[in-house]
């Protein structure tokens, strides 16, 4: 760690310990944007990243403050079991990576329970999100000067510049991150709040400002997976008109996956092969590897594999590793831990869904009707989306995994508001005790 790589850390360590709650939010976000994680230092044989230590500042500000909710609901239920197990499975069976695997634990485990608390409620929500805008901007500013000098100015972080290659006469800014993709997916898993933001009001302005600085990360990142999250994102906002449908929608892509797997002479994942000729990108790597992961089922399917087992897979192969280059999230929790830790990870986003759902139903039926809360909680959902389909392009392994969690926490904290705010109206919209006219009546009174 170089010395503006630690004042960074100290400065924002400072924020997230000693100010106010919200705006411990914008110093974890904070790291994500302005840390690298080449700023770091050994400890103990464990990799201490600048976004490692902010965490462990975090969860201890809230357990000291005792900010964390004393409620434990199901998606937090869903996290610890996920990466507990998988964890656990990993270290049973391997003596290789170790460390990184305890490191991966800490970091799912800490930064979710750290927002877990510092987010309470959709104004907080609000508020972060109209305070991101104005450190998005600066940051943006800088992915410009990258493009425009092919010069990271990270890289007085020791951010990689290796990804000065040109994809449609453009180069692939990289920024604070360690792959173009995952800078894109900050852009792309940001935008479904900030369309939720622009239907709130008295913060439409720094909602469409929101909306422009996702939009040109994602174009600086000139990759085809964020370009793809980014329309996913979108079109689960079209689905808006018919949100209370969609069990109407379900059927309908539930057929259409039906209907191509029959129709298309390739397997159906294969579909990212063809998907990538539109967006650009490695689809047929993506595709290849799924094919030869249910082709190899037997090598992993039980408690994983070590990752060297892939390196007959394709013609070439990572020069870090000498094996595959493992780009599927879902596959990477297969190889860590089988089949059930991605039965596990399933369950964690069905449950992050159903709470949502139940926290719509809540607020849908409330007299009058918040808007602004069920305009964020659906942008969070079309987040999710934005993610469950990026994670079949790349896997999470820098710090963008902090956006990532910090929305799962989000979810289970509105969502579990909603429902405290009338726990006798939520359990009626469940258990269909009543119908909505008996409904309303409830809130009235």
């Amino acid at each position: 760690m170089n010395s503006i790589g630690a004042s960074i850390v100290t400065l924002l360590g400072a924020v997230v310990l000693f100010a106010p709650r919200r705006w411990a939010l914008v110093g974890m976000m904070g790291g994500v944007l302005y840390l690298t994680e080449q700023q770091a230092i050994d400890l103990l044989g464990l990799n201490m990243t600048g976004i490692r230590m902010l965490e462990v500042i975090g969860i201890g500000r809230i357990i000291v403050r005792r900010e964390l909710a004393s409620n434990i609901n199901s998606v937090d239920r869903a996290v610890l079991l996920l990466y507990g197990y998988t964890t656990l499975v990993f270290l049973m069976r391997s003596d290789v990576g170790r460390a990184e695997m305890l490191g991966s634990l800490v970091d799912a485990t800490f930064c979710y329970f750290t927002f877990r608390g510092l987010i309470t409620s959709v104004d907080d929500l609000k508020w972060f999100l109209r305070a991101l805008v104005i450190m998005l901007a600066p940051y943006v500013a800088l992915l410009s000067v990258e493009m425009l000098t092919r010069h990271n100015p990270f890289g007085l972080l020791g951010a990689s510049t290796w990804n000065f290659e040109l994809r449609s006469g453009r180069i692939r800014c990289m920024g604070s991150f360690r792959h173009p993709a995952l800078l894109g997916t900050l852009g792309a898993s940001l935008l479904p709040l900030y369309i939720g933001l622009v239907l709130t009001k008295g913060n439409r302005i720094r909602a469409f400002g929101g909306i422009g600085l996702c939009l040109g990360v994602v174009f600086l990142s000139n990759s085809g997976g964020p370009l793809s999250g980014a329309a996913v994102g979108v079109v689960g906002w079209l689905l808006w008109i018919a949100r209370t449908k969609m069990f109407i929608v379900r059927r309908i892509l539930v057929g259409t996956f039906v209907l191509l797997a029959l129709v298309m002479k390739a397997p159906i994942w294969y579909l990212p092969a063809r998907v990538s000729l539109l967006s650009g990108g490695g689809g047929w790597h993506r595709s290849y590897l799924l094919d030869m992961a249910f082709q190899n089922l037997s090598l992993w399917w039980f408690a994983g594999m070590d990752i060297d087992q892939t390196k007959e897979w394709f013609v070439y192969a990572l020069e870090a590793t000498g094996a595959a280059d493992i780009t599927n999230n879902y596959l990477a929790f297969g190889f860590k831990a089988g089949l059930l830790a991605v039965a596990l990870f399933i369950v964690l986003l069905i449950r992050a869904f159903r709470a949502l759902g139940q926290g719509l139903a809540v607020v849908r039926h409330t007299v009058p009707p918040p808007m602004e809360t069920e305009c964020l909680l659906w942008g969070l959902g079309c987040a999710v989306l934005v993610h469950i389909v990026t994670w079949f392009g790349i896997t999470y392994f820098d710090q963008i995994y902090v956006v990532w969690l910090m929305q799962l926490a989000a979810i289970s904290c509105i969502s579990q508001a909603c429902g405290e705010g009338n726990g006798k109206l939520q359990g009626m919209i469940w258990k269909k005790e009543v119908d909505k006219r008996e409904l309303r009546g409830v809130v009235k009174q």
